[in-house]
């Protein structure tokens, strides 16, 4: 048997339980991870809650989570990538707040020894993500990138993904700005006078932005950027009617090569992902409920084993 957390109703995090289900049996083409670490994201609480209901509905009862990493327990018709005894990190198929998953090897890297569980489980959700966002808003050299929420999950991969090309301003409260600048970007500050305070640095204004804090920057960001086309954001998904770019990431073909670019550049010392903290499975609730709360320094972890 393997222990996991589900939900039958939508709701806080009072509906959540953990309980003992056989293992999964990984299909043609798949893996079977005994999971060692399963990062933690807003948008698990926000599937928690039903926001996502809509876009994303669920068979309840239902679990959380997609960013993994594990070791290989058992392995489906077909796959020759991975075997038995390989540690690996990436996104799973089935909820990753669990002992066991299933998981796409197209969407699995192999985990460098030097790389610690937490921070293995950690990279594909934020990671991919912003390796593609990046991508999608073509940031090129000299240019000005804009980033909401730099401290934040995604934040803090688009802010140390773009330094080396880009110019990066970040907004994130005061207490982050040291943060951000370890990072290699400028820190500004949230909320009313934010369009001045970017062009107290950037009096030209900025050539793209990235929002991955939805509280109501959109229309500041068109006028910084001169126009929508090349604002996009990941959660403001009623804004998509100004013209921005709204990106609902789903690990594909591109995620395990961003996984090896972003592995590369944490090997070269380029990228670091600081934690924040670690829980145990059973704890999982308390991992929301600081997810939720916010103004984080780092992410936060759970450990199943």
């Amino acid at each position: 048997m393997s222990l996991t957390v589900q939900f039958s109703e939508y709701g806080s995090t009072d509906v959540l339980s953990v309980v003992d289900v056989p293992p999964p049996t990984p299909g043609p083409g798949q893996v079977r991870l005994a999971v060692r670490a399963a990062g933690v994201n807003p948008i698990d609480w926000k599937i928690l809650r039903g926001y996502m209901s809509q876009v994303m509905p669920l068979d309840l009862p239902a679990g959380l989570g997609s960013d993994v990493a594990g070791v290989v327990d058992q392995v489906g018709e077909g796959v020759t990538a991975f075997e038995v005894g390989d540690e690996v990190l990436g996104a799973s198929i089935t909820p990753s707040y669990a002992q066991s998953a299933l998981a796409d090897p197209a969407v699995l890297v192999a985990k460098p020894a030097s790389v610690p569980w937490e921070v293995a489980g950690s990279l594909a959700g934020p990671g991919i993500t912003a390796w593609e966002v990046l991508d999608k808003l073509k940031i090129a050299k000299g240019e000005t990138l804009l980033v909401h929420a730099a401290a934040g999950g995604v934040g803090t991969f688009a802010v140390q993904l773009a330094v080396a090309r880009a110019r990066v301003i970040g907004t994130a409260s005061e207490s982050n700005h040291e943060q951000l600048r370890s990072l290699g970007a400028e820190p500004v500050t949230y909320g009313e006078g934010l369009v001045d305070r970017v062009r107290a640095i950037a009096p030209q204004g900025v050539d793209a932005v990235l929002d991955a804090s939805g509280r109501g920057e959109i229309p500041d960001s068109i006028e910084l950027a001169g126009g929508p086309a090349r604002v996009l954001t990941l959660v403001a998904f009623d804004a998509a009617d100004t013209g921005i770019q709204v990106h609902m990431s789903a690990p594909g073909e591109s995620g395990a090569q961003a996984l090896r670019d972003i592995l590369s550049l944490m090997e070269k010392g380029r990228l670091r992902v600081p934690i924040w903290r670690t829980f145990p499975l059973a704890e999982a609730a308390d991992a929301l409920q600081v997810s939720q709360a916010g103004h984080l320094g780092g992410k936060i972890v759970l450990l199943p084993a």
